[in-house]
């Protein structure tokens, strides 16, 4: 135990959560966020403040309580002395509200007893929020795991043909009608209708290739999140040396069953980049009639290309001219003095509508946020404006 530190402790709550997910208990990212949030004003250093709260945070009936107890036993038990729980617990300040501990019921020796967890406060989650992934440890990345998986991705909302009773403009005919009928004749209400609107379809396309081994993994933890929910229609693709559909796997709501699942379906984890040859037969399979055209395409890449960059340019074009916008994430946009001088993403550029980074959990809430349709990064000429100019970033004179 010596040395070890809050990022520790958390790994020590993801691992108990993950032995109770073994033991048939429902600890879903939801719940355990739930019990960091509570040790966050509990005492951390008494096992049973940690018991209760995990109790309250993590079981969902009745059934779960006795699996609770014996998952409990197994994975605390036999711990560490109190006094060098002590060392690695958080400082406790007075500007903490009181502990909620008071109100459960004492538990008799377990009240001596001790577990080493120790949870970071506000401050600490909000620098990682801002932390580049590519920067962080094995239990950062824990942590990390747990706040991707409360981000949302909901998708801009755009006008059907079907209505609904509402509005102030479009008279409803045929409710009038059938009001009039059922009066025999005689007028009534002048009933309205507005349009329908429903989520567009987000398409997430995902870069494994080894440029992007650092930021792939979250990369797909935030896909995860986006299509689990089921209110938005999110398709997600993984690119590298080939195109692999990952949709079905990521439906796991269970995201490191979803994530082991991603893993097998995809061969070509860190290997090569081919951009070009991979989006068109994205376009040629589900483009022209299938799930690219309106859709919000989303393009989470460096950039790097190995092949014909022509072809990279054509098919960009072709997308841009399918889907509704064209958002790019490139990681390494955050950094200082970054210039977009990879060959395929300035090939990219003039097709795209939004110029973003993805580096970090803030960047990919700011991304939401841009597939919302709430602000926008544009870039590029032939479609948004202002921002990168496509003919500096290649080197050449403007024509």
């Amino acid at each position: 135990m010596a040395g070890t530190g809050p990022a520790d402790a958390i790994d020590t709550i993801v691992g108990f959560a993950r032995t109770l997910r073994a033991a048939g208990v429902p600890a879903t990212p939801g719940r355990v966020q739930s019990l960091i949030d509570a040790l966050a004003v509990l005492d951390p250093t008494h096992r049973a403040h940690l018991y209760w709260a995990g109790r309250a945070s993590l079981c969902g009936s009745h059934d779960d309580v006795e699996r609770y107890d014996r998952a409990f036993e197994a994975y605390f038990g036999g711990e560490a002395p109190h006094e060098r729980l002590r060392a690695i617990a958080p400082p406790r300040t007075s500007s903490l509200r009181p502990s909620l501990a008071d109100a459960l019921p004492p538990d008799g020796a377990e009240d001596d007893a001790s577990v080493p967890v120790a949870v970071p406060d506000a401050s600490a989650a909000e620098q990682l929020r801002h932390r580049d992934f590519a920067a962080m440890g094995d239990a950062e990345r824990a942590m990390v795991d747990l706040l991707l998986d409360r981000l949302r991705l909901p998708g801009e909302l755009r006008r059907t043909r079907r209505h609904r009773p509402g509005g102030t403009r479009d008279l409803d005919r045929r409710r009038i009608l059938r009001s009039v009928l059922r009066q025999g004749g005689e007028p009534g209400r002048l009933h309205r209708r507005e349009r329908r609107h429903r989520p567009r379809r987000v398409v997430l396309v995902v870069d494994v290739s080894g440029s992007m081994s650092a930021y792939a993994t979250a990369l797909l933890r935030f896909a995860h999140a986006a299509s689990a929910r089921g209110v938005t229609p999110t398709e997600v693709f993984t690119l590298g040396t080939r195109l692999t559909r990952v949709t079905t796997e990521l439906a796991h709501r269970d995201p490191d069953t979803a994530m082991a699942a991603v893993s097998r379906a995809v061969p070509d984890w860190s290997g090569g980049t081919r951009l070009g040859p991979l989006l068109k037969e994205l376009l040629d399979r589900w483009g022209q009639r299938g799930l690219v055209r309106g859709a919000v395409v989303v393009v989470l890449s460096d950039g790097w290309e190995r092949g014909d960059i022509a072809l990279l340019e054509q098919q960009m074009g072709r997308m841009a001219r399918l889907a509704h916008r064209v958002v790019w994430a490139n990681p390494r946009k955050a950094r200082e003095g970054f210039e977009p001088t990879a060959a395929g993403l300035a090939a990219s550029l003039p097709h795209v509508d939004d110029f973003v980074s993805g580096h970090s959990i803030a960047a990919l809430e700011e991304l939401a946020d841009v597939v919302l349709g709430l602000r926008r990064a544009p870039v590029g000429t032939n479609r948004g404006s202002g921002g990168v100019d496509p003919y500096r970033a290649r080197g050449v004179e403007p024509p």
